[in-house]
């Protein structure tokens, strides 16, 4: 399995949540993730979960050595997101993760804000908190 995350599942690493010792159990598995990503991680972490920047990039620090790769968003990302937003029905921004996990060779992105078991080109969306996953 080559896995990818999407940012949900680096936010719930940082908080009291009942669902963070699942998301560092699978984060601890290896992976990639997007520059958009930690983008929306550290906005997420400084707008909603009000941390310190120090803390912020602390942490998309910790992220980066502990993930295999972290991929940039090319212009052909950017078109392969265009088209999958339009022929699969998802929001552009959920399209451009998929977009990443495919151009990353991903064939499973952990997330819970896509249809659990939904394929997109081999990639498959596994809901890592939902009941009765390994």
């Amino acid at each position: 399995m080559i896995a990818f995350f999407d940012t949900n599942v680096l936010v719930y690493t940082v908080t009291k949540d009942p669902r963070k010792a699942r998301a560092r159990e699978v984060l601890a598995l290896g992976g990639v993730v997007s520059v958009q990503i930690l983008n929306e991680f550290a906005n997420v972490s400084r707008n909603k979960l009000r941390h310190e920047w120090k803390e912020i990039e602390e942490t998309l620090q910790d992220f980066v050595e502990a993930l295999d790769e972290v991929l940039a968003i090319s212009f052909e990302t950017h078109r392969a997101a265009l088209a999958i937003a339009r022929d699969h029905g998802v929001a552009f921004y959920d399209a451009l993760i998929v977009a990443s996990a495919l151009e990353a060779g991903c064939d499973t992105l952990f997330t819970e804000d896509m249809q659990h078991g939904r394929i997109f080109h081999g990639l498959t969306i596994r809901n890592p908190f939902r009941q009765g996953l390994p």
